[in-house]
């Protein structure tokens, strides 16, 4: 079974807000490292929109830094697949997901392969009250907002977890990756 891995960027005081965070060469790397280490992305449809709009290839010439290239090849090649009841279709390599997440959730992860890798906010928490993400990623900045939104506000239950790594970067941010306590 492929595990199911989220990863998302958030401020020393929880806001999850992808304009607030800091974005350089160091953590766009991790990215697409992260990225590699699964066959398809799974996102909501929010994510998946702000994703396509940033990513989207090809972009206007000078519109990002050469450093931000290769995350920007990564995603737009990488398979997706949206969870919507809203979209009535999606392209960039992507593929609808209906019907009860659960089951629908379990099939993909059942397909052989390295894993899925899924991000944001509002999926994420509905994936973790079913208890199908294997791995956590928290990529804290060393920033404070005062604002939201924050993640997995109304939780139904406490999760407890494991840390199993931790990567420094050169901005001060912190990759705490964690596992489920079964």
């Amino acid at each position: 079974m492929r595990p199911l891995r989220y990863s998302i960027n958030v401020t020393l005081d929880g806001c999850c807000d992808h304009r607030v965070g800091i974005a350089d060469e160091d953590l766009h790397r991790h990215a697409v490292e992260n990225i590699a280490q699964a066959d398809a992305l799974l996102f909501g449809r929010v994510t998946y929109e702000m994703m396509e709009a940033a990513w989207r290839s090809p972009a206007p010439a000078g519109a990002r830094p050469a450093w931000m290239e290769p995350f920007a090849r990564t995603i737009d090649a990488a398979r997706k697949y949206v969870v919507s009841s809203t979209l009535d279709r999606v392209d960039w390599n992507a593929e609808l997901v209906r019907g009860d997440l659960a089951t629908a959730v379990q099939r993909l992860k059942q397909e052989p392969g390295k894993g899925l890798f899924t991000g944001g906010v509002t999926l994420p928490q509905a994936l973790a009250e079913l208890g199908l993400i294997d791995e956590y990623e928290l990529v804290v900045h060393p920033r404070l907002v005062g604002h939201g939104p924050t993640l997995f506000a109304g939780l139904s239950r406490r999760i407890d977890l494991k840390l199993v790594s931790r990567l420094e970067f050169g901005s001060g941010a912190v990759a705490m990756r964690y596992e489920p306590r079964r």
